[in-house]
């Protein structure tokens, strides 16, 4: 799309971080995960602020947050902590000729993608980069949209929507003060200590092409009845959706069921013991592996809820509190790092396969509303990792958008399987596209 650039700065905290908390000691979650970008847009439809007055009080609001966020406004020191110096983050402002209904009729990567910072998207980190980058989009029709691209080293998604939120709850109610987030669950809930330094899990770059499919809330609650149906207790719509994908893409790749694991990212805030608060800043996740040899999507529900609760059980209690097990992270960190001599992770090799998902679903992507109301529509862009799905909500809350990113000739099979085509839509036009010019 045609873009015009109206400014490029950097935007820096409103006020200094105090000399001792200059320096941010990363968990040990943090140390391992690799240094490149998450990346999220939020639309907004027309209103009726001037858009150089929005665009005022975004970097006046974003400094403020900043300053409660201070460590994206600094630089890495090494792999184990971030220098708090206040460098600031970068910030984009630009302008399309474009109407919003035109990418929301068809949200597709040619048209996502310009509207994040420098393109950085699930790109790996410079070294003189921000942590965070941010990209303010006007259309013609008076239409917004905002791409936030957040270092994934010092931050999960639910971190980037906390922050988002925040920045529009001081960008709606000025004056307001917010509590800090919870930001030293590296230094005191999940310290790296005494721990090796393991090197960062690599992010893997595949020739992938990404796909968006949309399961509406009919056909959410048709894929639970059929597995309730069978006995299997209250599924819940993410794990009857990534149930179904899982089974959808083994069949339709002719992949073996044998030989394909699943590999789940698991949100471990609410799953610690004790819990850990909702605005823990950091990489608070962890992989759950999934065994083979299930197709049947009853079964795959009914296995996906008995690992979760001895994931829960084991990682939830070793991995931090008073079970918690030094020796048993140390191996969890030596295992996810530990690579085999073509590259490849140990539980993947050419004669296995993985399909990689992580639930963004529950998240408070849709209550950023900076004073013009509530995202229209919030999306990523796709990811350049081979099999690894993204589940978002949609707009309504009970629906699940998958955002599914395989090599070329994979998609090219999946996306024409008839059973999935009964249940999710390719890529339609984003709800009430058409009451916006």
């Amino acid at each position: 799309m045609e873009m015009e650039l109206i400014s490029r700065e950097t935007i820096k905290p409103s006020s200094p971080t105090p000399s001792h908390l200059k320096i941010y000691k990363l968990s040990f979650l943090d140390h391992i995960i690799f240094r490149n970008y998450i990346p999220v847009l939020f639309f907004y439809p027309p209103n009726n602020a001037h858009q150089c007055d929005q665009t005022s009080l975004l970097k006046k609001s974003l400094s403020r947050v900043l300053s409660r966020y201070y460590p994206f406004a600094g630089t890495f020191r090494d792999q184990l902590s971030i220098d708090c110096n206040d460098q600031g983050v970068l910030l984009l402002v630009t302008r399309f000729p474009q109407n919003l209904s035109e990418i929301l009729h068809n949200p597709n990567e040619a048209s996502l993608n310009p509207l994040f910072p420098d393109e950085l998207h699930w790109k790996a980190m410079d070294t003189t980069s921000t942590i965070v980058a941010i990209q303010i989009n006007h259309f013609a029709c008076g239409g917004m949209a905002i791409g936030v691209c957040m270092c994934h080293k010092v931050a999960d998604a639910a971190t980037l929507f906390n922050f988002v939120n925040d920045w529009a709850t001081l960008n709606r109610e000025e004056g307001t003060e917010l509590p800090f987030p919870v930001l030293d669950a590296g230094d005191s809930l999940l310290p790296h200590g005494d721990l090796p330094i393991f090197p960062e899990v690599m992010f893997a770059k595949d020739d992938t092409v990404c796909k968006r499919f949309v399961f509406d809330a009919s056909k959410v609650e048709s894929l639970k009845a059929t597995v309730s149906s069978r006995n299997v207790k209250n599924p819940t719509r993410v794990e009857v959706v990534t149930a179904f994908i899982y089974q959808r893409a083994v069949s339709a790749l002719g992949l073996s069921r044998k030989s394909t694991s699943l590999r789940a990212a698991v949100n471990l805030r609410n799953r610690m013991v004790p819990p850990l608060p909702e605005k823990c800043v950091g990489n608070m996740v962890w992989a759950m592996f999934m065994e083979k040899g299930e197709t049947e999507l009853d079964e795959l529900v009914r296995k996906m809820k008995e690992r979760l609760r001895e994931f829960c059980d084991t990682y939830g209690k070793k991995f931090g509190g008073k079970e918690k097990d030094l020796k048993f992270i140390n191996e969890c960190l030596k295992r996810v790092t530990t690579t085999t001599t073509t590259g490849e992770s140990e539980r993947e090799s050419k004669n296995q396969s993985m399909v990689h998902y992580s639930s963004w679903c529950r998240f408070p992507m849709y209550e950023a509303d900076f004073g013009w109301g509530k995202p229209t529509w919030v999306g990523t862009s796709g990811c350049p990792k081979k099999n690894t799905i993204v589940l978002m909500d949609t707009s309504d809350g009970v629906g699940i958008e998958a955002i599914v990113n395989m090599e070329k000739e994979d998609m090219a099979m999946f996306e024409c399987d008839s059973q999935l085509l009964k249940y999710a839509s390719l890529n339609p036009p984003v709800p009430h596209a058409n009451s916006f010019p």
